[in-house]
């Protein structure tokens, strides 16, 4: 495996968080044509600081676990018994009560159906997350442990993960389903609860009447609160549900990452960002997509350096090492990646090797992307030195 010399420390402070460049000659600016000091005789870091070390060292093993799945409701949504009946009173209001009466009683089977239906998805989700997180497990117990690179059994694994992940997509799609089949109801049990109540002002009406409309309301009351209670466990494991898969479709990405490296990188970039903000009780803002003028980086120690001085540079690792660590220090951190080429040669020469450079920074700046690191959060750029030998790719923290 090809030697990978990178320096890497953390910086103190995070400056403006801009938008990403991809591309042609336009989107590539030039910080200067001036050499820059070498990454060892930086300054500007504090001295409590991580030194510079030559290698990034891997995350030891069990460093990092998938979070398990969020829990789902519990609450059984059943009444435990029928509106009560009442003796025909032949008037008019009478009539409006057993009709009412039917009306919630059919209501009430509605909302035992719902229930049966929500049991049934609760149970299908449960039995999808424990088949996802065993075959995570035991693609990172493998990966930890060493493995090839794209180990056919890993990668069916993976087919077989992303697949319960659609799963599970499949099962928030039908409590969506379910949720407004639910609220349809919970609109007519609100009107029936204003019918019952309206009939007190109904002319004609005797004292038994208004007994049994009584007793019709404290049913409908029971009712309008159980499907409340339904809706909103409803709608709190389909939030809680949606976060999750939507978190582990990003961790998926890097798994994939990692399966075709051989290697565990560890949980989404963005992921583990969003956790330490949690943790701090800190919040992440979007960079959106603000135009910061980088300037020149002279004062600055880069983050990283990979030096693309032979073929097959195994940088992956110690990138996602580095990259993860700063976010676990500063949430809302972006980066600087800046292709760096040698000062000097001939012109076709110094094309060539600017050409080269640029292909190996977007080559870094896509694996930042499949470790999870959002686009909107690195600036893409270019730069010769004179203080380097060979094409660079160096990452700076703004």
């Amino acid at each position: 495996m090809a030697l990978l010399r990178i320096n890497v420390t953390i910086l103190s402070a995070a400056l403006l968080i801009s938008g990403c460049s991809y591309g042609g000659d336009s989107l590539w600016p030039s910080l200067s044509g001036d050499e820059e000091e070498s990454p060892g005789e930086l300054s500007g870091i504090e001295p409590d600081m991580a030194p510079p070390v030559a290698y990034a060292p891997p995350p030891p093993p069990g460093a990092y676990a998938p979070p398990p799945p969020p829990p789902l409701g519990t609450t059984n949504f059943q009444l435990a018994q029928t509106p009560p009946s009442g003796q025909p009173t032949g008037t008019f209001v009478g009539g409006k009560i057993v009709q009412m009466r039917n009306d919630l009683i059919n209501l009430d089977r509605a909302i035992g159906i719902h229930n049966a239906e929500l049991q049934r998805i609760r149970g299908l989700t449960a039995q999808h997350s424990q088949a996802y997180h065993g075959l995570v497990a035991a693609i990172q117990s493998r990966l930890q442990v060493g493995t090839t690179p794209g180990n056919p059994i890993l990668t069916q694994q993976w087919n077989e993960s992303q697949t319960l992940i659609e799963l599970l997509g499949n099962d928030i799609a039908q409590m969506n389903s379910l949720s407004n089949r639910a609220t349809a109801d919970a609109a007519l049990v609100g009107f029936l609860l204003e019918s019952s109540r309206a009939a007190y002002g109904l002319s004609g009406a005797i004292e038994e009447d208004h007994r049994q409309l009584s007793i019709l309301e404290d049913s409908v009351n029971k009712t309008v609160v159980l499907i409340d209670r339904l809706l909103n466990e409803l709608s709190e494991d389909i939030q809680r549900q949606t976060e999750y898969v939507s978190r582990e479709r990003k961790s998926l990405n890097v798994l994939s990452l990692s399966v075709k490296n051989g290697e565990l990188y560890g949980g989404n970039i963005q992921n583990r960002a969003f956790q330490t903000a949690i943790e701090d009780g800190t919040s992440i803002s979007s960079p959106g997509s603000t135009s910061a003028v980088i300037g020149t980086p002279s004062n600055r120690r880069p983050l990283v350096v990979i030096r693309f001085d032979r073929d097959d540079v195994d940088y992956q690792q110690a990138l996602y090492t580095a990259v993860s660590r700063t976010l676990e220090r500063n949430p809302t951190a972006a980066f600087d990646l800046i292709a760096v080429t040698p000062a000097g040669g001939s012109p076709a020469q110094s094309a060539l090797n600017s050409s080269a450079a640029r292909r190996s920074a977007e080559k870094v700046l896509r694996a930042l992307s499949d470790m999870g690191l959002p686009a909107e959060r690195v600036t893409l750029s270019a730069m010769t030195s004179g203080d380097t030998q060979s094409n660079e790719v160096r990452i700076y923290m703004r």
